[in-house]
């Protein structure tokens, strides 16, 4: 996952959780939003087993 920064991922997805229940924002544009939504939810998941492998890994060498 090169140059994936998972603070910046939540900040968008936050950003788009805004922009989807404003009421101005067009169907046509939900659209997008929920796609982008779930494209950067499945980045942050694999970036979360990624550190949690990882912690796991530390541990066992404890």
């Amino acid at each position: 996952m090169e140059n994936f920064n998972y603070l910046d991922a939540i900040g968008r997805l936050e950003a788009i959780a805004a922009k989807v229940e404003d009421p101005a924002t067009g169907l046509s544009d939900m659209d997008n939003y929920i796609r982008e939504s779930a494209s950067l939810v499945d980045k942050c998941r694999k970036y979360l087993r990624g550190c949690r492998d990882k912690a796991d890994e530390l541990d066992q060498v404890k």
